[in-house]
């Protein structure tokens, strides 16, 4: 019997890859975007709400750790939930800046995403007391993030079909072997628009999960849809919530 496929976040799930240009350090990049971008999101989200707008429900970013011997091509990922998928515009954000944030990094664009919740762990989240609790950092797990890319030619539609009825059980059954505690992935709604199918995130208590985690996956037929050479992925440890 086929395994039942996840459940489907309802909405969308907009996402932005943040790219710092070469001027900036990452110092820089986590504090503008810390402590000058998420607050502007966030305040805008509120007003969107109180007008009765469209607005992002959830606001998640992902700082991807450094490898000094391989510069990434993505430095985070900034994810905010909607009730649809937002219209693409026609100028990236912060092709002109409106914030210091936008000054240090590469313009960026809106991707969106179908989000399956595979395995729902908890995530720590404690809020400051002594100032206001949003936006604030969250750690003690070791994340990765997969960015997925489609061969050339490559059916994003058999390809979304095969990673959730074989992929993903393949997935979460070798993360419960391991000790994984939440698996999410996310599917491009206008694939052949995007440099990524798709984006799989796995939570692990630390980083022997992850090492337990490659040495136990098998093969499940990914390899006939995805262009593994052009796959990235990210290692992390604290995310910045925004809104939760």
């Amino acid at each position: 019997m086929t395994a039942a496929r996840p459940p489907e976040t309802p909405g969308a799930k907009m996402m932005y890859l943040i790219k710092r240009q070469a001027t900036t350090t990452r110092e820089e990049l986590i504090a503008h975007w810390f402590a000058n971008h998420m607050p502007a999101v966030i305040a805008r989200a509120e007003g969107q709400r109180a007008d009765g707008k469209l607005h992002a429900t959830r606001y998640v970013a992902t700082l991807f750790d450094p490898r000094p011997d391989k510069p990434h091509a993505w430095d985070g990922v900034a994810q905010l939930w909607y009730d649809k998928a937002l219209i693409r515009p026609d100028v990236a954000h912060g092709d002109v800046p409106t914030d210091t944030f936008q000054e240090k990094v590469e313009p960026y664009w809106p991707w969106a995403t179908r989000e399956y919740v595979v395995m729902d762990g908890a995530l720590p989240l404690e809020p400051p007391t002594l100032n206001p609790p949003f936006p604030c950092t969250r750690a003690g797990f070791f994340k990765v993030t997969f960015l997925v890319p489609i061969q050339a030619g490559g059916n994003c539609d058999d390809l979304f079909d095969h990673w959730l009825d074989a992929h993903v059980p393949n997935v979460r059954q070798t993360m419960e072997t391991v000790g994984g505690f939440r698996y999410v992935v996310s599917h491009s709604l206008d694939p052949a628009a995007e440099a990524y199918a798709g984006m799989a995130e796995l939570y692990f208590p630390d980083a022997s999960g992850w090492a337990s985690y490659r040495e136990h996956i098998q093969p499940d037929g990914m390899e006939q849809w995805v262009d593994y050479d052009a796959m990235r992925i990210f290692q992390s440890g604290t995310e910045m919530v925004g809104i939760a």
